[in-house]
């Protein structure tokens, strides 16, 4: 595969404290009135379709977010004062008196081999630009160039950036065997990146570098495997006797925490990123999977048998200060620890289907998020605590979905053609 080659220039921005930013963090609290204008080509070579692929990607990628109300393209402005990208070449009064707080503009050119993406974000309400970026790339870079500008006009008004100029990992079973893939986070792009005709399972991306860590039945037995996106170089990294699953990389890239079995019961165990052995932090009876690295990784949160039905546990990292999160008499599975730390997302069985759950590290303010048919499995946040991407059969065919962290805005984003299943989000590409 090989390397998206991508680089991005800012034009324009504001030093801090300039009062660009607007307190808005989640959907619901506040929307902003945005006027989302057709690229404009310039030169008689530039490809046709870029501008209707760019804006359907920022469009998507900003409906995603729940910030935004569109401003319907039918009463957009045409006149020559409005085609520039300047300050002085918007009409901010008529843009204003449409309803718009928000204007994204950009044009688009090619040279040579190279297609150059200009765009801007304009604050109407305080006429002036709150950003502007170049893009160069190939022309079929157009999509990650729309992704990574809707990452900036989220930085631009929140303070926080996007994740949408990122992959999400599955696992479908698309060829007749349970193989890896990669997609954008719209879906778009599916590669399958393993051919082990087998059963490969629970993708987890490092934090420090392109590349997975995975469990495969390839050798017949659940080993885990890294491997390394553009060169497509992969090994064996722990093949001991039993169980070697769940694996999940520290946030500092430097160890995995993993179930293995090869002493005779399944525990939660350390390794290094070489798979040598680093450390064994849970020692019980019952079974220890699932597990979920703090932020700060010096915790962890797991999932065990050891009080009755399967619960969601916190652990110290050196495997001190248990304790059970979820309450008695239920039945949960597949921790993950938010990016910021203030919440863990997990599965609850309940009246035969799984629903997705949130709760605080301590185990208090608990919230369902998802409601209706179908179960909803293998919930990973994004990298900006924003969304969550989980599988779900509600639709006859198990799939992956996107959703708000709130649980609005729920949209299928793995396509037809085979069950899908156990995603992972990466960081920004």
């Amino acid at each position: 595969m090989s390397r998206f080659i991508l680089t991005c220039f800012m034009l324009l921005a504001f030093a801090a404290g300039a009062g660009a930013e607007i307190e808005i963090r989640a959907p619901g609290q506040q929307t902003i009135p945005l006027a989302l204008t057709r690229f404009i080509p310039q030169g008689a070579d530039a490809p046709s379709g870029v501008a209707e692929e760019i804006n359907a990607v920022l469009k998507t990628d900003l409906e995603l977010s729940g910030l935004f109300n569109f401003i319907d393209p039918a009463s957009f402005l045409s006149d020559a004062r409005n085609k520039g990208l300047s300050s002085t070449q918007v009409d901010f009064s008529q843009w204003r008196m449409l309803g718009a707080e928000s204007l994204v503009k950009g044009v688009y050119r090619l040279e040579g081999e190279q297609l150059i993406v200009e765009a801007r974000l304009f604050d109407v309400t305080r006429r002036r630009m709150l950003d502007g970026r170049r893009y160069v790339g190939k022309p079929a870079d157009a999509r990650r160039m729309a992704h990574a500008f809707a990452d900036q006009i989220l930085r631009r008004l929140t303070g926080e950036p996007g994740p949408f100029n990122s992959k999400i990992a599955y696992i479908s079973n698309a060829t007749g065997h349970k193989e890896l893939y990669l997609m954008d986070v719209d879906g778009h792009g599916p590669v399958r990146i393993t051919n082990h005709r087998s059963i490969v399972l629970n993708p987890d991306f490092s934090p420090v570098g392109k590349e997975l860590i995975f469990t495969s039945y390839k050798e017949n037995s659940p080993d885990l495997y890294r491997k390394e996106i553009y060169s497509g170089r992969e090994a064996r990294l722990s093949a001991r006797e039993g169980l070697n699953i769940s694996g999940r990389y520290a946030p500092d890239g430097r160890e995995i925490a993993l179930t293995l079995s090869y002493q005779g019961n399944p525990e939660i165990y350390l390794i290094g990123t070489d798979g040598s052995l680093r450390k064994r932090l849970t020692d019980d009876w019952n079974i220890d999977v699932d597990v979920s690295w703090s932020p700060g990784g010096d915790r962890l949160a797991f999932v065990s048998d050891r009080q009755g039905g399967p619960h969601v546990f916190v652990m110290d990292v050196n495997g001190k200060n248990l304790r059970r999160l979820t309450p008695a008499r239920t039945y949960n599975a597949t921790p993950d620890w938010s990016p910021q730390g203030d919440r863990i997302v997990f599965s609850r069985l309940k009246d035969a289907r799984f629903d997705l759950y949130t709760m605080r590290p301590d185990g208090s303010d608990e919230r369902r998020l998802t409601f209706g048919k179908g179960s909803k499995e293998h919930p990973r946040w994004s990298p900006d605590g924003r969304f969550i991407v989980y599988s779900s059969d509600e639709t006859g065919e198990k799939a992956i979905f996107i959703m708000r962290a709130d649980g609005t805005g729920a949209r299928r984003i793995s396509p037809p053609g085979g069950a899908a299943s156990h995603p992972a989000w990466s960081e920004n590409w």
